[in-house]
C-alpha cells in the first residue's frame, strides 16, 4: 500500500509541476503577444511594459485564450490596426515556441 501512495504522490507532483511550467510559459507568450502589439500601435518603454502586462492579466480572467483574443481583438479595432483574429492566433503560436524556448524547455 505505502508503494501505491508513493507513486500516487510522485504523480501530484508532476502534474502540480507541470501546471506551473505551464502556466509560465504562456504568460511568457502573452508578454511577447503584447511587446509586438504594443510596437504595432507605437508604444514605447512604459507604455509597451504596462500593456504587455494588460495582456498578460487579461489571460486570468477564464480558461483557455478567448480572454487574451477578445482583450487584443478589442484594443486592435480601437487603434485600428489591420490585424485579423488568425494573425494573433499564429504569433500566439509562434510565441508560445519563443517562450518555451525563453524559458530552456524548448529548442528555437
Amino acid at each position: 500500500m505505502n508503494t501505491f501512495n508513493d507513486r500516487e504522490k510522485a504523480f501530484e507532483a508532476k502534474f502540480a509541476h507541470d501546471e506551473e511550467l505551464r502556466f509560465k510559459v504562456e504568460a511568457r507568450r502573452n508578454k511577447l503577444l503584447g511587446f509586438w502589439l504594443a510596437e504595432k500601435m507605437g508604444k514605447t518603454g512604459g507604455d509597451a511594459e504596462d500593456y504587455a502586462k494588460e495582456v498578460v492579466i487579461a489571460d486570468l480572467q477564464e480558461a483557455g485564450d478567448e480572454d487574451v483574443i477578445a482583450k487584443v481583438m478589442a484594443d486592435i479595432e480601437v487603434a485600428k490596426l489591420d490585424i485579423d483574429r488568425p494573425q494573433i492566433e499564429d504569433k500566439l503560436s509562434e510565441f508560445m515556441v519563443e517562450a518555451g524556448a525563453q524559458l530552456g524547455l524548448l529548442d528555437e
